[in-house]
Parts: structure tokens; C-alpha cells; sequence
């Protein structure tokens, strides 16, 4: 039971952290492109700063329960079973997670470099920057559901 409880607010804490790693990019592509229009660019920076905080808490959160699943048997051997034992799924599973952090990490330090009054790349390079987490997401979830190796 704790296990299970554990792995869906794990899940629900990662999908809100997505959620921000899709989002986060829209607006960039925004603001990118009403570059001539100060009132909405501030409701758009206001936006996204909020949303960047927003998703930092929601992948510390993620990050928690993740960790717990992964290591929390060493802690509570009886409540928590060792999922991952001798499976390296979890290592390429854990890599993309790290790339999917850099990925969102950026797109921050593009919305701080906006804040600043520094231009941003075109709303098409954007548009193609906003598809990659798609393809990272799509390998974190193959290997959680066929564990490969």
C-alpha cells in the first residue's frame, strides 16, 4: 500500500512537472514573437516566471518520491520493495530525466535572458526547441513500462 501511494503522487508530481517543461516553451515562443507589444510581453514574463517557479517545485516534489521508490527499501526494507534490483533501465531512464532538468533549466535562462530585454531566438527555432521533451518523454516511459534491460 505505501509503495503504491508513493509511486502515484511520484507520477502526479511528475506529470505537473511536465507540464511546465511543455508549457514553459509556448510562452518563450510568444514573447518571442510580440516583441512590439510591451503590455503583453510583461503579462507573458509574469507568466512564465511564475510558471518556472511553479515547476521547480513540482519536480523537487517528484524528485522525493522518485528517490524514495528507488532507495527507500535500504530505508524501510518491509514497506518498500527493491524495484530496481540488478535492472539498468533505471540508469537510461534516470539520464533522460537529467536531460529533460538541462532542457528546462534553459528554457528558464531564456525567459531570464527575456526578463532582461535580451532578445530571443525566432519563434520557429523555438517552436522546434518545444518539441524535444516530447521525444525524452516518450523514452522515459518506454523504459518504465517495457524495462528493457
Amino acid at each position: 500500500m505505501t509503495y503504491l501511494l508513493i509511486k502515484s503522487l511520484h507520477l502526479v508530481f511528475v506529470i505537473a512537472w511536465m507540464a511546465t517543461v511543455f508549457y514553459l516553451p509556448r510562452i518563450l515562443v510568444n514573447l518571442a514573437e510580440t516583441a512590439g507589444e510591451p503590455a503583453v510581453q510583461a503579462r507573458l514574463q509574469l507568466m512564465g516566471r511564475r510558471l518556472y517557479k511553479f515547476g521547480h517545485n513540482m519536480f523537487g516534489i517528484a524528485f522525493l518520491f522518485g528517490l524514495t521508490l528507488w532507495q527507500g527499501w535500504r530505508v524501510f526494507p518491509a514497506a518498500l520493495p527493491n524495484v530496481t534490483a540488478g535492472m539498468h533501465w533505471i540508469d537510461a531512464k534516470l539520464t533522460l530525466v537529467a536531460l529533460l532538468l538541462v532542457y528546462f533549466v534553459w528554457a528558464g535562462r531564456m525567459l531570464k535572458r527575456s526578463l532582461r530585454g535580451d532578445a530571443l531566438p525566432s519563434g520557429r527555432v523555438l517552436r522546434w526547441f518545444n518539441e524535444l521533451p516530447v521525444l525524452l518523454l516518450l523514452g522515459v516511459v518506454y523504459l518504465v513500462i517495457a524495462k528493457p534491460f
